[in-house]
């Protein structure tokens, strides 16, 4: 499969789109951080469990909206477990919010920490992968979907 690896603007996006809706929750009392916390692991999967459309496979709200996806095992669907695998260094900060007091101040800081270090490797890395990407086996690709369009579009436009 010719798989074209995202590039790290839409993939910014992306992720700042889904940190937002993460992130939203924390203001509810005692349960917000514990939702925004699965919300972050569960991100890739979720969508897609809940709506049951083939446009949501392995694809989080912020990856839709910026026409990405998740490439795994060549094209087998991102399952919770998969998705908790991946997502786990962007979940450290939300857990940790979940102590009160202490938790709230400590638990951004440790966020910005692992987000800094996932930007980093995606940066650095040559398969552009995070640290969460490498322990799933997973890599943030272009949406199939868009390319068939494209590839449709160039064939119409050569007859």
């Amino acid at each position: 499969m010719n798989n074209q690896r995202a590039d790290l603007f839409p993939r910014f996006i992306a992720a700042l789109i889904d940190g937002v809706i993460g992130w939203v929750f924390i203001v509810i009392p005692f349960v917000g951080p514990i939702i925004s916390s699965l919300y972050i692991l569960l991100k890739d999967a979720l969508p897609y469990q809940v709506l049951k459309e083939d446009k949501w496979k392995n694809k989080s709200f912020g990856k839709h909206i910026m026409d990405l996806e998740i490439s795994y095992n060549d094209g087998d669907l991102i399952d919770t477990t998969i998705s908790a695998r991946r997502n786990i260094p962007l979940t450290i900060g939300s857990f940790i919010a979940i102590i009160p007091v202490l938790g709230w101040v400590i638990g951004p800081i440790v966020g910005l920490i692992f987000a800094i270090i996932e930007l980093l490797l995606v940066i650095t890395d040559d398969k552009s992968q995070r640290l969460g990407d490498r322990w799933a086996g997973t890599t943030v690709i272009k949406s199939k979907e868009i390319k068939v369009i494209e590839e449709n579009s160039e064939e119409d436009n050569d007859i």
